[in-house]
């Protein structure tokens, strides 16, 4: 089942994010990927001007210096993440079974659980990758529930990479399957800094992951009867904050009568999608959206910030109003 949320209408982060950091000071934390680099601004309430650059992704926030991560966060450089990369070729999907842990998604009166039954997918999927030579990296292998941050983390961690997000719909004509990708009116990247703000962190993608999509939603339709045959736009939670070509497949749905039914779908998911990432690889580029190379230091080796002094904060936009405390 998908979450879906209302595009922000101005450049401040979406309440996700603030919600989980309202106990910290203002803070910015800039993820350099490829030739692009994403700015995203946490506010907390008056608790003075000073901002402070946050911890590398994956590891905890309790603190601005960097400490281990702790057992519930998902790390942005997991172990069975791809050792050697070729920057501008893809090479790597970030599979995400969505919900999990205390979250199952949608459930079925059978006893059918989403988030179950998207991790036995999720095998299939890789399997069916690997076989192509991609390499993959999941946000879980296992019962737990990474927040959407810490699975675009993930994902925004890896060069080279699509994402791939998959969900099982409490609705719909059973058997079939639709691709989801951004519309495409999220707010235009203006910051002269070059700097890409977390929440719109798919902007500079849509052309991308559109392509994509309907790629992939053309070998769904051949195999699942009822499909359509091109990818649907919907407004995702887990897409806008990924930095890389994303989609998001939904199978329908956990409204049948039995599991076996969803089941049976699971091999021609993972055929359509890895034939769809083929497809795919020959147009895949990084945008060129790159920012002064002050603001664009070399990645470390583990996909996070470099451990240089980062540059001091610019005076916020005016449009951002001083009653959010968003500043850089």
């Amino acid at each position: 089942m998908l979450l879906l949320v209302p595009l922000p209408a101005q450049n401040f982060p979406s309440s996700l994010v603030v919600r989980r950091l309202r106990a910290f000071s203002v803070c910015a934390i800039v993820i350099p990927l490829g030739f692009a680099t994403i700015a995203s601004w946490h506010v907390a309430p008056a608790a003075g001007n000073v901002a402070t650059p946050l911890p590398s992704p994956g590891l905890s926030q309790s603190s601005p210096a960097p400490t281990a991560a702790p057992a519930s966060s998902v790390s942005a450089t997991p172990q069975n993440a791809p050792s050697t990369v070729s920057p501008g070729v893809l090479n790597t999907v970030v599979l995400d079974a969505a919900h999990g842990g205390t979250d199952p998604g949608a459930r079925g009166t059978g006893g059918i659980r989403e988030s179950e039954v998207v991790l036995q997918f999720a095998a299939q999927v890789r399997h069916a990758l690997e076989a192509q030579g991609f390499q993959v990296v999941q946000t879980r292998s296992g019962d737990e529930n990474p927040s959407f941050d810490d699975r675009s983390q993930m994902a925004n961690a890896q060069r080279g990479a699509v994402f791939v997000t998959l969900h099982i719909s409490s609705t719909g004509l059973p058997g079939t399957a639709r691709v989801y990708v951004e519309p495409d009116d999220l707010p235009p990247i203006t910051d002269p800094s070059g700097l890409i703000p977390w929440d719109q962190a798919q902007s500079p993608f849509l052309g991308l992951s559109r392509k994509f999509g309907d790629l992939v939603q053309g070998f769904l339709s051949q195999r699942f009867k009822g499909s359509p045959s091109d990818a649907q736009t919907a407004s995702v939670r887990q897409l806008r904050t990924t930095a890389a070509p994303a989609i998001a497949v939904e199978i329908s749905s956990v409204s049948v009568e039995k599991r076996e039914d969803l089941d049976r779908m699971g091999p021609g998911v993972a055929d359509a999608i890895a034939r769809g990432v083929v497809a795919f690889k020959p147009s895949y580029v990084v945008p060129s959206i790159a920012p002064p190379q002050s603001l664009a230091p070399t990645l470390a080796p583990n996909g996070a910030p470099p451990t240089a002094k980062p540059p001091a904060p610019a005076t916020p936009p005016a449009s951002k109003p001083a009653s959010r405390g968003v500043r850089p």
